[in-house]
């Protein structure tokens, strides 16, 4: 699964014609500002998503499951049951295991993981339910500062193959949002990277585990949150995965923002990788190092 940009950083222009940097809000069909979104990494399908305008959950979604945008700044995911802030904190969200596959399969239990303390706040992982989180990830991945290196944008249709293709596999990838004192805000991709096409690439260690990263909202880019959530979700692998021994990524040599995060968060710059669409760099955490980096 290889991805253009990891998102924990502004991304760093590739030619003249790179999108800006600088990303509108999304906007509902009532005029109403949506979830931002922020660019995300390489590729396998397609995926990143903003709000679609007058979208509505699949019927075969469930009240408590049929989350949809925030009609005002500050608010969280509200319910189909009740809106607001007291509504959302109420229902709290649950790992999500409804669109009928068992997470995690491969990545031991992924959507069961417990939620991570950080410095920016209380963080967790949700796995991705398509009917749920299509049209957020979709707007997201129509940000021309996403675009540039996700290379999703498109109608939401294209979003969503990118997602099926991990959500009908074998488990050895989850896509997730990342969820910031409960706002929906990153989006995040853990894989087995020993069962990757990546895995060709370098010497790969049985349950490596690699890690795709997208910041949503123009907001949460550039003040350090990216390597905040960086060393967060490499730490949820690595307390909940005890045969993992290294975290993997693989951001594009040109986007310095994004190494640079990686860097801060812990990784260390391991090798140059010539990928199929990309120079990477090979980026790792090691279990062994964890507490010294």
């Amino acid at each position: 699964m290889f991805r253009g940009h990891d998102g924990a950083g502004p991304p760093t222009p590739v030619a003249a014609s790179t999108p800006p940097s600088s990303l509108s809000p999304a906007w509902t069909a009532s005029g109403t500002p949506a979830w931002e979104v922020t660019p995300a990494p390489g590729r396998t399908p397609a995926s990143d998503v903003t709000p679609a305008p007058g979208r509505t959950p699949a019927p075969d979604v469930t009240p408590a499951l049929a989350w949809e945008p925030a009609q005002a700044a500050g608010q969280a995911w509200e319910t189909a049951s009740g809106s607001g802030p007291d509504q959302a904190a109420a229902a709290p969200l649950a790992p999500a295991k409804a669109d009928g596959r068992a997470a995690g399969d491969l990545l031991d239990n992924l959507g069961g993981w417990e939620p991570a303390a950080t410095p920016v706040g209380v963080f967790r992982l949700v796995p991705v339910i398509l009917e749920r989180d299509l049209a957020l990830i979709s707007s997201w991945m129509n940000d021309p500062a996403v675009a540039a290196f996700w290379e999703l944008a498109g109608h939401d249709s294209v979003t969503a193959a990118h997602l099926r293709a991990q959500l009908d596999g074998d488990g050895r990838s989850i896509p997730c949002l990342g969820v910031l004192d409960d706002k929906p805000m990153s989006y995040f991709e853990i894989y087995q990277a020993d069962l990757d096409p990546l895995a060709r690439h370098y010497p790969a260690r049985p349950h490596d585990t690699g890690i795709h990263l997208l910041i949503g909202g123009v907001v949460d880019r550039g003040r350090g949150i990216g390597s905040v959530l960086l060393r967060a979700v490499s730490d949820l692998v690595l307390d909940n995965r005890p045969r993992c021994t290294r975290v993997l990524a693989e951001p594009d040599m040109c986007n310095t923002p994004s190494v640079s995060a990686f860097l801060t968060s812990g990784f260390r710059y391991c090798a140059e990788l010539d990928l199929p669409d990309k120079r990477a760099a090979l980026m790792v955490r090691d279990r062994a190092l964890r507490n010294l980096l």
